[in-house]
Parts: structure tokens; sequence; C-alpha cells
């Protein structure tokens, strides 16, 4: 049995998904404690997916689909989840 492979080019998309980034740069700009940044590592990809799923069954185009022959890469986009709110969580504390 062979292990599948996924292209490098498909592990990106995940981690650019417009939710993805929205709902953890969100959470990361309005977290007063770093610990926060974690909950964004949980809230984000599960809001993400399930948009990227109700997109990708209704037939449109999406830059991360999920389902059929997609592969939902959660460790990417939880990974790509904390770095967007980490990085908007030191860009506000920055501007203090």
């Amino acid at each position: 049995m062979e292990t599948p492979s996924v292209a490098l080019n498909v592990w990106i998309l995940p981690a650019l998904d417009p939710f993805l980034i929205a709902i953890s740069v969100y959470i990361g700009w309005k977290a007063d404690q770093f610990v926060k940044i974690f909950l964004a590592a949980l809230a984000a990809p599960l809001f993400a997916v399930l948009v990227g799923w109700a997109i990708t069954s209704v037939g449109l185009p999406w830059l991360a689909p999920v389902g059929g022959e997609n592969p939902l890469l959660l460790q990417v986009r939880v990974a790509a989840a904390c770095v967007w709110a980490a990085s908007a969580y030191f860009a506000k504390r920055s501007l203090r």
C-alpha cells in the first residue's frame, strides 16, 4: 500500500485561507494575554474548515477547498493560525 503524498503547493493553500487569516488576526488582535493565541489556533481552523466545506459543497471555487479528494491538512491550518494570531498580537503590542 502506497503512502499518499501531497504536493508542496497544496500544503501552503490552507495556511492562506482568508477566513483562517481573518479569524486568527481578529482573535490575536483582541487577545490581552499570549495564551489566548492558542484559542485562535483551535477556533480559526475549525471555522475556516466549515466555511471552506460549505463553499466547496455549493460548487464555488475556493482557495483551500475542503472535501472529496482535497486534503484537510488540519495541522497546517493550526500552525498557520498560531502564526497569524501571534503576529497580530505582537503588532498590537508594538503599537502601544
